[in-house]
C-alpha cells in the first residue's frame, strides 16, 4: 500500500506516543511483486505533490519518498519547503525544485532531505532502484533509531524545544514538568501576595474622576502594561480610552487589554512578527500587525505556563501546544510576570471563592 497523500496532517500519535497514519482514502494497493507500480489519478495535497504527478500525472511509491522528504524538513523547519501565494505557483516550484534551507537547519536532516526531493523518482533514497528501505534506514539522520521491535518501543518524552536562529541566539528547552509543580506552590502561596488582582476588588472605589494615567506604563508606540489594582469605575474609563484610541481594540472582543506589544511567534525556524495582547477575561490574542488581521488566541486553562528561558525568548505552554515567542526589546521577564499576574488572579481567586 502506498497511501499517495502523506501530509502532517495525516500522521497521528496514539496513546502510546507511537505513529498512527489515517486517510487511506487515496492510497493504492500493489502486489508483492509490484515494482514502482504507477498510479494515473491527480490526488495529494499542493505543498507535498509530487513532481512526477504533475509532469507524467502519475504516482508511484516513491512519490511517498519525496512526501517524506517534506515532513522532514517542516518538522525541522516549521514550514513545508515549496510556499507560495496559490497552489499553481506551488506546483512551480515543486516542478523547479525551488526551495532553499533556512540557516541551523540541521546538517544530517539536510542531507536526509536533498537525497529524497530529488526531481527523478528512481534516484530517491529508499526506492527500489536505490536499494530499497535499507539504504534509508542507515542513513545518519536515523542513527540513533533501533528498528528492530520499534513499533514496541517506550518513545523518548517531547519536550518544548525552540532552535537558534543565528550565531547570537541560543537553542532553549522549556521544562513543563518543572513548571506545573512550581505553579502549583504559587497558588498555594499566592493569597499572601501584595500584587494579587484582589487588591482591587477590597478597596473602595474611587470615583469616576480618578487619575486612571497612572496605571498606565508606556512603553512605546504600539507596547504598555497596565497595574491590575484599578477599581471597577476606573476599569470602565480605561475601556472607554482605549476604545477611542487604542488601534487594538478591535481585535479583543471589548476586553481590557493588560499588555500588549510586538513579539515574533516563531515556528520552527522561521518566525512572523506579531502583536501579542494580554487582556482581561483571560485572553491571549495575536494579530497581524501589517495586514491587521486577527490571527488566532492562545487558549487559557488551568495548565497554562509562561517560561522565560532569557532576555527575549519565552515559551507560553498549554496543554495541547507550546507557543514559541521572542521578545525584540528583550524584556520576555515581564510578559512571563504579567502572564502569570493574571493567571493567578484568574484561578486563585476562583479557586478560593
Amino acid at each position: 500500500v502506498f497511501p499517495r497523500d502523506l501530509k502532517p496532517e495525516n500522521i497521528l500519535l496514539n496513546e502510546d506516543m507511537h505513529i498512527q497514519i489515517t486517510d487511506f482514502g487515496t492510497a493504492k494497493v500493489l502486489s508483492a511483486d509490484s515494482r514502482q507500480a504507477r498510479a494515473n489519478s491527480f490526488v495529494g495535497t499542493a505543498q507535498y505533490v509530487s513532481p512526477e504527478l504533475l509532469t507524467e500525472k502519475s504516482a508511484c511509491k516513491s512519490s511517498d519518498l519525496w512526501a517524506l522528504g517534506c515532513i522532514i524538513y517542516q518538522l525541522v523547519a516549521g514550514l513545508p519547503p515549496f510556499r507560495a501565494g496559490n497552489e499553481y505557483l506551488i506546483f512551480q516550484k515543486i516542478i523547479k525544485l525551488e526551495y532553499d534551507f533556512p540557516e541551523k537547519f540541521f546538517p544530517k536532516a539536510k542531507d536526509l532531505v536533498e537525497k529524497l526531493l530529488v526531481l527523478d523518482a528512481t534516484n530517491r533514497l529508499g526506492c527500489e532502484e536505490m536499494g530499497g528501505y535499507g539504504p534509508l534506514r542507515a542513513h545518519p539522520f536515523f542513527e540513533s533509531i533501533v528498528w528492530e521491535n520499534l513499533h514496541l518501543q517506550t518513545p523518548p518524552k517531547l519536550t518544548a524545544y525552540l532552535p537558534a536562529m543565528s550565531e547570537d541566539d541560543e537553542d532553549c528547552y522549556g521544562n513543563y514538568d518543572n513548571l506545573l509543580s512550581q505553579f502549583g506552590c504559587m497558588q498555594v502561596s499566592s493569597s499572601a501576595s501584595s500584587h494579587s488582582l484582589s487588591a482591587a476588588e477590597t478597596s473602595t472605589p474611587q470615583t469616576s474622576g480618578g487619575n486612571i494615567e497612572q496605571y498606565i506604563h508606556d512603553l512605546d508606540n504600539n507596547s504598555f502594561e497596565l497595574d491590575l489594582q484599578f477599581s471597577e469605575d476606573e476599569k470602565r474609563l480605561l475601556l472607554a480610552k482605549q476604545a477611542g484610541g487604542n488601534p487594538w481594540h478591535q481585535f479583543v472582543e471589548n476586553n481590557l487589554i493588560l499588555k500588549m506589544g510586538p513579539v515574533d511567534k516563531r515556528k520552527g525556524l522561521f518566525a512572523r512578527r506579531r502583536q501579542l495582547l494580554l487582556t482581561e477575561g483571560p485572553h491571549l490574542y495575536y494579530v497581524d500587525p501589517v495586514n491587521k488581521v486577527l490571527k488566532g488566541e492562545i487558549p487559557w486553562s488551568l495548565e497554562l505556563r509562561p517560561e522565560a528561558k532569557n532576555f527575549k525568548t519565552f515559551f507560553v505552554h498549554t496543554p495541547n501546544r507550546t507557543y514559541y515567542l521572542m521578545d525584540p526589546s528583550g524584556n520576555a521577564h515581564k510578559w512571563c510576570k504579567k502572564i502569570h499576574e493574571v493567571w493567578r488572579h484568574r484561578y486563585h481567586q476562583n479557586a478560593t471563592k
